[in-house]
């Protein structure tokens, strides 16, 4: 049942579109507003759930609203933007939530977000890692490595794994499920430091930089001698089409993301498409939304690797919504290191 108490309204910090993204999104396509205000208590008669945001994960998909739609419009919405987070409930008209859960989902980039929509909004069971983790490991990125590595690959152990943009939200829990398997696994990122990371932490078997390598095809031929089996694709362009040569036969690729393009006015062609024949390569995209009914299953195989050490996750959290303009802008640069995430307020 909803709240009856004060229905005053509050200051809601939010960050807004300012004017619709052509290439990269840039800090100034964005702006914080403290104008917003928002009712604690759900409208009377309704289902919403009010929540206090206490992170924002910062994902490339987020780009996507900020195009200019196909219509007329000229000016974007007045409205936060939205994306994925973790929230406390502060009041609900639904039966499924109530004051004081921890909830996962999609939500506003703001202090205060109203809830309608519940397709994308999960109650946390698990309160013994990080809350942060479910902008990550244990939330849309983490479910999106599962469903790509076994759903679309099915690995075997001694697969032979390659991984781009591996230091990366998704790519991080790829390769250590893929070592898990007892797969050789290598990354690619664009950072000594992010390469670092990779074989030093997070135990890849190799790395390297892709910005270093004038051939890519030659540096896959240099990791992979013998082949490709499993290519998880976060990167799309120039890597998919050196990839697409070093496969072997019947290998499997998930196609998860294509950072790479979605700058570009006009994306790029794949060239060696060939290869998917001759190969009998199997590629396959996906959309982790068709896949939220694997999720506890997801957490029955990572949540005892995570409490036993054999899986870690590194995070780049900066603290403050008025920063996450800048922490959004910066993953197309390649600026973090790890999950990017926006501390918007303590519990």
């Amino acid at each position: 049942m909803a709240s009856d108490g004060d229905d005053e309204q509050v200051s809601n910090k939010q960050v807004i579109l300012k004017n619709y993204v052509t290439g990269s999104p840039k800090e100034s396509d964005m702006y914080v507003s403290s104008n917003g205000t928002i009712k604690l208590n759900v409208p009377e008669g309704t289902n919403g759930v009010v929540v206090k945001n206490l992170y924002m994960s910062c994902d490339p998909y987020i780009l996507i609203q900020m195009k200019k739609p196909d219509t007329d419009s000229s000016k974007p919405p007045v409205s936060a933007l939205t994306g994925f987070g973790v929230a406390k409930v502060l009041d609900s008209g639904n039966p499924n939530f109530k004051k004081g859960d921890l909830v996962w989902g999609i939500t506003g980039w703001e202090e205060y977000s109203l809830i309608t929509d519940f397709q994308k909004m999960f109650k946390i069971q698990h309160t013994n890692v990080p809350l942060s983790y479910y902008t990550g490991i244990l939330g849309m990125p983490g479910i999106t490595a599962y469903t790509g590595f076994y759903e679309i690959c099915s690995p075997t152990k001694g697969d032979h794994v390659f991984i781009s943009a591996a230091s990366g939200a998704v790519g991080q829990l790829v390769g250590q499920l893929a070592k898990l398997l007892g797969c050789y696994v290598v990354g690619s990122a664009g950072s000594k430091e992010k390469v670092d990371l990779l074989k030093n932490k997070l135990k890849f078997d190799e790395a390297f930089n892709y910005k270093e390598e004038p051939d890519l095809d030659a540096a896959l031929k240099r990791y992979f001698p013998e082949g490709i089996d499993i290519y998880f694709d976060n990167v799309g362009g120039k890597m998919l089409d050196a990839v697409l040569l070093n496969m072997r036969p019947h290998g499997r690729i998930a196609v998860c993301g294509m950072i790479s393009q979605y700058n570009l006015d006009k994306p790029e062609g794949v060239h060696n498409l060939m290869d998917l024949l001759l190969k009998q390569v199997q590629m396959k995209g996906f959309v982790v939304s068709s896949y939220y009914h694997l999720f506890p299953k997801f957490l029955d195989l990572v949540l005892p690797h995570i409490a036993e050490g054999k899986i870690v996750y590194v995070e780049d959290i900066v603290e403050g919504l008025e920063l996450g303009p800048a922490a959004f802008v910066g993953l197309f640069s390649g600026r973090n290191v790890g999950k990017q995430v926006v501390l918007v307020s303590k519990e």
